[in-house]
């Protein structure tokens, strides 16, 4: 009776043994894979920093100056009777772009040869007349008093026709001067006068400008604390000096487009200016088209060394805390967020370079960040890296 009495317990045992081992087989989790946070943990994409060598480069402020220039101002007085260039054109060296009234000069310039003709004249009969008492005197037939008066007679008439001749030299260059020439090739400004104007011998006023554009210089100031810290980087070897003695300047206009054309760095001045505290510096650019004007604002990239082991990050990783210090968000190792303070330096791109507080291998959140809370788990991805396809469902056990 007692064996009979505990047989329909042994069932019961028997199936609760299997439901614990049951319990034990299913409830038993998979780890969590690389970058996963947990079940509900955001996800953010994530960049592995690394370290490159980039190229340092300054942008400077300047303006656009002419390559050369030169004012035209009238050497001789006179009535202007034509003017010979259409203003805002294109003009070659030597051209005549105005004429003054040149009637009383060319008569000056008729008198002095006039007068130089009669000079030679002159010359002529008394080197003839030296010429016979040279002669005379030797036989004594004239006195050697009046032999040194015919002597210094032709040297009077010599130098009677060298004082002639720099007469007509002088009204030859007067008439050239009613012939307003270019000095250089260039483009001509507005005409500050018209037909029919008096204009005077070295007036204030020019009658016009010639500016040679192409190339073109642009004036750039930078300052001198900024040229002492660059020399003491690439003396401690920070920096490495970019290749050559030619520095390539890139020019950003005032619309935000950049210049077609490369410059070169022509000369960097050894003064500092006292007011500002800066040096200029003149770059010169190509300007074939005449894209660029004296006078405008610009901007200029200067490639001045290159920095081994930078650090490279997207602007949009970086925001600014309340007291304005650069701020990124880092996934650590335990899957969290983290935030870390770093220093940046140039722009190049879209992107910073950051010079202190990031090591190789620390993953810096780029998208996602509006979900990223310090201290909070997420789920990492690596940029540019195929979405993780969520794990398929376990298939249910039927009852």
């Amino acid at each position: 009776m007692q064996t009979l009495r505990n047989l329909p317990f042994i069932p019961l045992g028997l199936a609760l043994a299997g439901a614990f081992l049951l319990a034990a087989c299913g409830g038993k989790e998979t780890p969590p894979g690389p970058g996963a946070g947990g079940p509900g943990a955001p996800a953010v994409t994530v960049m592995t920093v690394q370290t490159e060598s980039v190229a340092v480069a300054s942008e400077l402020p300047g303006r656009t100056s002419p390559y050369q220039i030169a004012e035209l101002r009238p050497q001789v007085t006179g009535i202007v009777k034509e003017r010979l260039f259409k203003e805002g054109s294109e003009v070659k060296a030597g051209q005549v772009l105005y004429r003054i009234d040149p009637a009383t000069y060319q008569a000056a310039f008729d008198s002095a040869q006039a007068n130089l003709a009669r000079a030679e004249a002159n010359r002529y009969a008394a080197r003839l007349k030296a010429g016979r008492y040279a002669e005379l005197v030797k036989i004594e037939a004239v006195s050697k008093q009046v032999n040194d008066e015919a002597d210094a007679a032709l040297k009077q008439a010599q130098a009677d026709v060298g004082a002639a001749r720099a007469a007509l030299d002088r009204t030859r260059i007067d008439l050239g001067y009613t012939r307003v020439t270019s000095p250089i090739a260039g483009r001509i400004s507005r005409s500050a006068v018209t037909p029919g104007a008096l204009v005077t011998a070295n007036q204030a006023d020019a009658l016009a400008t010639v500016q040679k554009l192409d190339p073109i210089y642009v004036d750039l100031t930078q300052s001198s604390a900024d040229m002492l810290r660059m020399r003491r980087d690439l003396e401690s070897g920070k920096l490495q000096r970019a290749a050559g003695y030619a520095v390539p300047v890139q020019l950003v206009l005032e619309d935000g487009s950049v210049y077609g054309a490369e410059g070169k760095l022509a000369f960097s001045e050894v003064t500092v200016d006292e007011g500002t505290g800066s040096v200029t510096l003149r770059a010169v650019f190509p300007n074939p088209k005449g894209e660029l004007l004296p006078g405008m604002y610009v901007r200029a990239r200067l490639t001045q060394g290159t920095q081994d082991n930078a650090i490279l990050l997207p602007h949009a990783a970086v925001s600014r805390d309340p007291r304005g210090n650069a701020t990124v968000m880092l996934v650590n190792a335990e899957n969290t967020v983290e935030p870390r303070v770093v220093k940046t330096g140039q722009s190049i791109g879209d992107k910073w370079v950051v010079s202190e507080g990031l090591a190789p291998g620390d993953r810096v959140i780029v998208e996602g960040l509006q979900k990223a809370r310090p201290g909070s788990p997420v789920q990492a991805q690596e940029a540019g890296a195929a979405a993780v396809a969520p794990a398929p469902a376990a298939p249910a056990v039927a009852k």
